[in-house]
């Protein structure tokens, strides 16, 4: 059986940073030639799918059934975020068990165990195909992903994230919005004439954390607790002694099932009609300017139900059912009609100076899927 360990450390040593998150990164090009032709070389039929980013391209990769079973998914991103403050983020480097290096746990090692899982398909002669997909942009805009669920479909999908062997089966979704507040321009010595639109905003701001406590204290998702929101960005002002004539503020929204971006728009627009009602010469607009949805799978469904048999075959110990707080790509797949789980390895460091992944806890991910490819797919 391919041992993932080798493989990991090939794809940790190849620059994938996202040039969207990082200008002039490097981007998924390399890597994606790597997947490619070692997946062609195992016996599987490759495709490459063009993105709307430019250039930037998805490794699709099947081994086909025979006809008549269920086929599945098994999605990963290739893309990193940047290496700010690392000493040397393409070498891995193997200690006490673990490997260190840029993308080791995020998500190189979950791609290294899918891609290990899916070669070893053809000689179980199945009846279902086994899709491989290893996607670009999943850092910064799922341009991907989205790309995949436009053109490949499958009875049930894998997302491979750093779970931490943990199975799981929602995650929370966001809203960004743009708030502006209007003001008048005027010299700092005409207050009879200038209307300060950062003041203004310090009352949308007080009204946001006013919400942000009203949610904190609303009905909990079983795992993934409540929503939330915060002030990203602030920018207004042209000088020091000029009354600033606008401001702007970007705002996150996090969701939990059953919250959508409609609900908390309605959420923020409710706060700026409450202060234009008592506040005469209040402007101020909103804008939605990007919105991810939450996942919620059943627990009961077939592929999970899978899963959690072989992880408990592959283990020996029952599988833990979680919730993640960040957003996945199982959002876009499960959105499309496939049902999607994420199971993924141990690690530490997402997105920080210091990433390990637990190589014990990479290997147990192959034989988890292989299991399920088996059984999903025969």
């Amino acid at each position: 059986m391919n041992d993932p360990e080798f493989l990991l450390a090939r794809l940790v040593s190849i620059d994938s940073v996202n040039p969207s998150l990082v200008p002039g990164a490097r981007g998924e090009a390399q890597i994606g030639d790597f997947v490619a032709e070692w997946m062609r070389g195992q016996g599987l039929e490759v495709h490459r799918q063009e993105t709307a980013a430019p250039g930037r391209t998805n490794v699709i990769a099947v081994a086909r059934g025979s006809g008549g079973g269920r086929s599945l998914m098994l999605n990963a991103h290739m893309d990193t975020v940047g290496v700010a403050g690392m000493k040397v983020p393409f070498e891995p480097v193997v200690r006490d068990g673990r490997m260190s290096g840029r993308g080791s746990m995020d998500t190189k090692a979950a791609l290294a165990a899918f891609m290990c899982a899916a070669v070893e398909a053809p000689a179980r002669r199945l009846r279902g195909d086994v899709i491989l997909t290893a996607v670009v942009d999943e850092e910064y805009a799922s341009l991907g992903t989205e790309a995949v669920v436009r053109e490949w479909k499958a009875d049930a999908a894998i997302v491979g994230e750093p779970s931490g062997l943990q199975i799981v089966t929602e995650h929370k979704g966001f809203v960004w919005f743009q708030v502006d507040t209007e003001g008048v321009a005027a010299h700092g010595s005409l207050p009879d004439v200038g209307v300060d639109a950062i003041l203004m905003m310090g009352k949308v701001l007080a009204g946001i954390e006013d919400l942000g406590t009203r949610l904190r204290r609303s009905a909990p998702h079983s795992t993934l607790g409540t929503g939330s929101l915060h002030a990203s960005l602030i920018t207004g002002g042209q000088e020091l002694s000029s009354y600033p004539a606008s401001c702007r503020l970007d705002i996150e929204r996090r969701t939990i099932p059953g919250e959508t971006p409609d609900t908390a728009e309605a959420e923020i627009r409710a706060v700026i009609d409450a202060i234009a009602a008592r506040e005469p010469g209040f402007k101020a607009t909103v804008r939605r300017t990007f919105a991810r949805g939450s996942m919620e799978a059943r627990r009961d469904s077939p592929i999970v139900l899978c899963l959690a048999r072989q992880f408990q075959k592959a283990t020996g110990n029952a599988p833990i059912f979680a919730g993640m707080s960040g957003w996945l790509d199982s959002a876009l797949l499960d959105g499309a009609g496939i049902p999607t789980v994420v199971l993924g390895p141990v690690g530490s460091g997402l997105h920080g100076e210091e990433e390990w992944v637990d190589l014990d806890s990479v290997r147990a991910c192959r034989d988890i899927i292989l299991g399920t490819i088996e059984e999903f797919c025969r």
